[in-house]
């Protein structure tokens, strides 16, 4: 984003990190008069009177019964969300963990690069033996072609091919990889633990965490407690801005006469942008 951007949108991002008991919800988008994991956290934002520009997006979009301890939850907002907000809504069903502030009009699920699920299969409904297993995760680890692993919608999807990091351990499935086809892991899972072709249980599942690019990490924002400057109340900053926040009858005094202070400034500590409180 450009300075003029950010000095127009009065818009910040937020990532929530989120834990649900998949169980518990029908899906995890909406669906009229049934209970999902979007919906919930649209009650809890409603409840707080938080307002959010357009829609939620997620870094991680998981089937019914599929249970999450590092999902993320993106919206855009005018107003400044602290995690302290939400710390008497959470549940055993659904918790907020953290919140991060960043770059708004964010595209989320673009800005991950990896997701981690894993599969708990009870070991007694396990027909392969741990060496077979083994093999099969090997077989399945690297760039391949997994449109067979996947719904009737997920083959009409153009990008068939995935690069993945399976491994057993502990009696557990382990899947790592940037993005996944419907019900691919499950599809896997069946085909390693059982070499059966239908999905296992969802409710065996969990989307352990996700890891955030580069880029979108470059894009968060914190508070700066070094930098000090006369009238700003707060200073926030990322890799590229720094957020003077300044009440409006001292912003013209931050400024200077035609720009001069500001102009300094900037050219001394990098790209200022200046927020009214």
């Amino acid at each position: 984003m450009e300075i003029r951007d950010l000095e127009k949108t009065g818009y910040f991002g937020y990532l929530f990190y989120v834990k649900y008991d998949g169980t518990k919800f029908h899906s995890f988008d909406e669906v009229k008069e049934k209970r999902s994991v979007k919906g919930e956290f649209k009650e809890i934002l409603k409840k707080l009177n938080i307002i959010y520009y357009k829609g939620i997006q997620q870094a991680g979009r998981t089937d019914r019964d599929v249970s999450a301890d590092g999902n993320i939850l993106y919206l855009n907002s005018k107003q400044n969300i602290d995690l302290s907000l939400f710390t008497k809504e959470n549940t055993e069903d659904f918790e907020i963990l953290l919140i991060k502030k960043t770059l708004p009009y964010l595209e989320i699920p673009d800005l991950i690069s990896k997701r981690h699920y894993v599969y708990r299969y009870p070991v007694e409904k396990i027909k392969n033996t741990t060496e077979k297993i083994n093999d099969k995760c090997i077989e399945l680890s690297g760039e391949n072609d997994v449109s067979r692993f996947t719904t009737k919608k997920g083959e009409k999807l153009k990008e068939k091919i995935r690069e993945l990091e399976v491994y057993y351990k502990d009696n557990e499935l382990h899947f790592i990889g940037e993005s996944f086809m419907p019900q691919q892991v499950r599809l896997m899972s069946a085909y390693i633990l059982n070499d059966e072709k239908k999905a296992l249980e969802g409710k065996y599942l969990t989307l352990e965490s996700v890891e955030l690019s580069d880029e979108l990490e470059d894009m968060i924002i914190y508070k700066d407690n070094d930098l000090k400057v006369e009238n700003v109340e707060k200073i926030e900053r990322n890799k590229e801005f720094i957020f003077f926040y300044v009440k409006k009858s001292k912003k013209g005094e931050v400024i200077g006469t035609n720009g001069k202070n500001i102009k300094k400034m900037r050219r001394e500590h990098g790209n200022i942008i200046i927020k009214e409180i």
